[in-house]
């Protein structure tokens, strides 16, 4: 290749190099906010109801993309590539419901040093990686609430229960059940024997749940905080014929809990609308890219009003809901 030959292609090479960021600073003129909305794992429709609401409230905002993705199974490994894949994109605001709460900070450090907010919702990063967290309710009362559900589905309050979580370093449902635990005493007839793990995956939570009954005969309710343990554990009861003896509640989808429920396997359940946090996660994402403050400050979020958030960047959005025959077949129509 001669001289002239080499300098034009290299003129060609550096013109391609930075066509991405001329587009990139075209949109961003523009006013397009592009937020990474990363799940837990993808396939879970706890997380595709989140992006659903999360769409309702780009639209509401205009000019705003919003990007859903996620690894294929619930571990931090998967998340890391799935922030460094947005990274390279030069995405505007990042917002994580966390596997770990400490493995995902390094990565996230690198977002933050880029201009990029990151937030996280649903299940915390720890607050060194991010600028602020969006929880769909407070620990304490999530986690009172679980135990209220737990003693309703007995008919005179008393018996063993135990738990289906999803990991051993979830923060949210960790943070849930310490405060189940402290408030234990407040139900004296409930008996917790055993917290199990079926990493927010059908099968494993199946088969935690089937362990439960082989292992404890004499079992009353089994709780999950997760909406697949839930749907999961619901499955194993009734597959052991054992509708009746034991009963399932925790935190589900009603479109995923509705067939439990009229089976007989869930009397009651509790959610927050998946919906409404997708919507409140983008509103405070947008917010904070277009320079509000987070800690310490009250952000508006379109039609879910305002969000409070502390001096350590927590805000909550609701009291969990509760669903049971009812009402939840109506709310299964809607998520």
């Amino acid at each position: 290749m001669d001289r002239r030959t080499l300098l034009k292609t290299g003129a060609m090479m550096a013109a391609a190099a930075t066509l991405p960021a001329a587009i990139s600073s075209r949109a961003r003129a523009a006013g397009t906010i592009r937020v990474g909305l990363v799940a837990k794992s993808l396939g879970n429709g706890f997380f595709v109801a989140v992006d659903k609401g999360a769409n309702e409230a780009a639209k509401a905002l205009g000019d705003v993309q919003v990007i859903f993705t996620g690894p294929t199974t619930t571990t931090a490994e998967g998340q890391i590539e799935v922030i460094q894949a947005l990274i390279a994109q030069h995405v505007d605001a990042i917002a994580i419901s966390a596997n770990d709460p400490d493995a995902l900070v390094p990565v996230c450090k690198r977002a933050l040093a880029r201009g990029i907010k990151v937030i996280s919702y649903d299940s915390a990063v720890s607050p060194e990686g991010r600028i602020v967290h969006l929880a769909p309710s407070s620990d304490e009362l999530i986690g009172k609430a679980l135990n209220k559900l737990a003693a309703a589905a007995l008919p005179d309050g008393k018996g063993k229960i135990a738990l289906v979580s999803a990991t051993p370093t979830s923060t949210n449902q960790n943070a849930w059940i310490a405060v189940m635990k402290g408030d234990l005493p407040n139900y004296p007839g409930l008996d917790l024997v055993s917290i199990t793990y079926g990493n927010d995956l059908a099968d494993d939570s199946y088969r935690e749940a089937t362990a439960l009954l082989q292992k404890y005969p004499d079992l009353k309710v089994i709780v999950s905080p997760s909406s697949v343990g839930i749907v999961a554990s619901a499955k194993a009861v009734e597959d052991a014929k054992k509708v009746g003896q034991v009963y399932v509640t925790g935190l589900g989808l009603p479109s995923e809990c509705a067939g439990h429920v009229m089976a007989g396997s869930i009397k009651s359940f509790a959610i927050w609308n998946p919906i409404d946090l997708g919507y409140a996660t983008i509103e405070v994402a947008v917010d904070l890219v277009r320079g509000a403050k987070g800690p310490g400050s009250s952000l508006p979020a379109g039609r879910m009003g305002s969000i409070a958030f502390d001096d350590k960047g927590v805000g909550a959005m609701a009291v969990p809901f509760t669903y049971d025959k009812s009402n939840v077949e109506q709310f299964a129509k809607v998520f």
